[in-house]
């Protein structure tokens, strides 16, 4: 199972997150966070709400307009085939079911079309297991220039300063 784990991780930039909730309190609106925070674009599906973390909610997979690298759902058990199905006919390379969902005919059924699949995995226990914290970019720091405000309290309110204006290393 690792090795599917980390090829799936490899190649992951775009994640439409099933059942993602707007109540910051849910599991996966924490998973979501991590995801973000960590450089990767999470796609909210949960026809439920309108937005989430900022990001417009689609009701569902297809409804998605751009390439999704990784299906990762939250929903019941019992939900997951009819997910699968529609995750193969939008080509997705990998799905994910979160801890705690298991489906077998779900699971056949994508193994069958090709797709990668993980099933009671947690996506960002993971990935912090793996050490895998971000597909960002590293940009270069210049001598003195804290990113992140790592060191806010020491240089007066970090990247933005005290006022909320953007402040930068001087050259």
């Amino acid at each position: 199972m690792d090795d599917v784990i980390d090829r799936i991780l490899d190649g992951v930039k775009t994640v439409a997150l099933v059942g993602l909730s707007d109540k910051p309190y849910r599991p996966s609106n924490d998973v979501a966070r991590y995801l973000r925070e960590r450089g990767y674009r999470v796609i909210p599906v949960n026809p439920t709400i309108p937005t989430a973390l900022g990001e417009k909610s689609y009701g569902s997979l297809a409804e998605i307009p751009m390439e999704v690298d990784l299906v990762d759902v939250f929903r019941k058990s019992e939900a997951v085939p009819a997910i699968a199905e529609e995750a193969i006919r939008i080509g997705v390379r990998s799905f994910w079911m979160q801890e705690g969902v298991v489906n077998e005919e779900a699971r056949s059924m994508l193994a069958e079309a090709g797709i990668l699949v993980v099933m009671d995995r947690c996506v960002k226990k993971e990935l912090a297991k793996r050490g895998r914290p971000s597909y960002q970019p590293v940009v270069p720091r210049r001598e003195g220039h804290f990113s992140r405000g790592t060191a806010s309290a020491r240089h007066g309110g970090g990247a933005t300063g005290r006022k909320g204006r953007k402040r930068w290393p001087e050259a």
